[in-house]
């Protein structure tokens, strides 16, 4: 099957028809779906070898996924949502399973190096990320689910923290709290430095003690029950909590109860919802959610708009928090 035989059944020119496979934005609409309908009727499949010795191009997206266990579901949504978006695209998705951060800036030098992808999606950011200076570097597309501290701007695509802090206390400052406490892991993150200075500057301008929970990085779910069940009987205990992670609201929920403490009377929680399952596990509790389904859509389209050389400063989004109250 060529091109030819697409161009003849559609009435295209030859050159309209690989510009369209091509995933020319230029063209209408009209014109890219009649060609995809029929590329998909005559089962045309292009040879992705010939297509990189005629144009250096792999036709290939790769996700270097962080192995982070913080949310619930996040690597499946994210996945899919970047399926979605490709799929009505030339692009093929890889996925990189990265399970230590250290070892991510050699996944992406060996990327830059054999030109396995033609462009690159990267997780949980830090603010000097190498990874992020390697590809601005060697002036490579990519997008980061997350922002850095770099002068130079770079493509990103960012839940936005500052406003689920802030968002958070003003909830928990209606229910009357007066001590609120953030528990949060990874410090090694941006997100990380954005919370905990948003929490804090929104606990100060709601008149609240805000502390943020010390010795989380690392822990276990049984440690973290753990944590939680030491927290229900300290005598500074706060009457309310902002968790940034479905695993930790888990744990830490359970090790609370055990320890007789009961929420909506005695302490009110917030924590970030990445998925649908701890609202069926703990109805009451008010969560503000991230759509990562989303998220990997956008993340798609920001870096599809990249390789085709749209100027950075014009890829830069944040995704607003959705509230979700139930108590």
């Amino acid at each position: 099957m060529t091109l030819r035989t697409i161009a003849e059944v559609t009435g295209l020119s030859l050159s309209t028809v690989s510009l369209s496979l091509r995933g020319g934005t230029t063209l209408k609409q009209e014109t890219r779906d009649k060609v995809a309908e029929a590329a998909k009727a005559l089962g045309y499949v292009p040879d992705r070898a010939g297509v990189r010795l005629r144009t250096g191009k792999t036709n290939v997206i790769a996700l270097v996924l962080d192995g982070a266990e913080d949310s619930i579901d996040f690597a499946r949504q994210m996945i899919q949502g970047i399926g979605g978006a490709i799929k009505e695209t030339r692009y093929h998705l890889t996925v990189i399973p990265e399970f230590e951060r250290n070892q991510s800036a050699e996944t992406i030098r060996y990327i830059l190096d054999n030109r396995t992808a033609d462009g690159v999606i990267i997780t949980h950011t830090g603010p000097r990320d190498a990874r992020v200076q390697m590809m601005m570097d060697a002036d490579f597309p990519f997008v980061s689910h997350g922002r850095t501290a770099f002068k130079t701007p770079h493509p990103y695509h960012d839940f936005h923290s500052e406003a689920f802090a802030a968002m958070a206390v003003q909830r928990l400052a209606g229910k009357g709290c007066k001590q609120v406490m953030l528990v949060i892991g990874d410090d090694s993150t941006t997100n990380y430095q954005n919370i905990v200075m948003a929490f804090h500057e929104a606990a100060a301008t709601a008149g609240m003690d805000g502390t943020v929970l010390q010795g989380t990085k690392g822990l276990t779910p049984a440690e973290m029950r753990k944590l939680g069940l030491d927290l229900a009987s300290r005598k500074d205990r706060p009457d309310g909590m902002i968790s940034d992670s479905e695993m930790r609201t888990i744990a830490l929920v359970g090790g609370l109860q055990e320890g007789g403490v009961v929420f909506g009377r005695d302490l009110h929680l917030v924590y970030k919802q990445t998925s649908g399952i701890l609202p069926t596990l703990f109805p009451a509790l008010d969560s503000i959610r991230e759509d990562v389904f989303a998220a990997g859509g956008e993340l798609t389209r920001l870096l599809l708009r990249r390789i085709e050389g749209v100027e950075v400063t014009d890829l830069q989004t944040l995704a607003e928090p959705q509230p979700h109250w139930r108590s």
